[in-house]
């Protein structure tokens, strides 16, 4: 048999997983002490340069 679904409760709980993880990745990121956070931004940085270093020119 087919498993009925009410469809605005479906729409609801997505949103709400959703929000849930936006704020998961919210928190993570401003909890985080300022020494850990300049070097996480430097190693960022440091990526892009290194992969902008490597494309061609055309």
């Amino acid at each position: 048999m087919v498993r009925v679904i009410n469809l605005r409760t479906a729409r609801k709980q997505r949103d709400r997983d959703q929000k849930r993880s936006e704020a998961d990745a919210s928190a993570a990121r401003h909890g985080e002490a300022k020494p850990l956070r300049d070097l996480r931004k430097a190693n960022a940085e440091n990526d892009a340069a290194r992969l902008d270093g490597h494309k061609r020119d055309d």
